[in-house]
């Protein structure tokens, strides 16, 4: 059942990174480092704007316009590291380990 929590870990694991990602590919468009025309960039952009917006979409409609900042990511990694927490101080005991 340890396994079982490791996979979990594992999952939230890539899914914070995968939405750090997300935030680094946001600053280097916005300043023009690199360009969304070509298509290795639209093609890796595309994939990470489906892999986070089901997650990121219904925070960013929940906390207020901080004037062209979005705050949805941070909100998505700080309940990640929560989960994981909880995962590791509480996991081992439900599972009755």
């Amino acid at each position: 059942m340890v396994s079982l929590l490791q996979l979990i870990d594992l999952i939230l694991s890539i899914y914070m990174w995968i939405t750090i990602a997300v935030v680094i590919l946001s600053w280097l468009v916005a300043f023009n480092i690199i360009n969304r025309h070509n298509d290795i960039v639209r093609q890796i952009s595309t994939v990470l704007y489906r892999m986070t917006e089901p997650v990121l979409g219904p925070i960013r409609r929940v906390i207020p316009n901080m004037g062209g900042l979005d705050l949805s990511p941070l909100v998505v990694l700080i309940a990640i590291w929560f989960i994981r927490s909880l995962l590791w101080e509480y996991g081992p005991r439900i599972l009755g380990l």
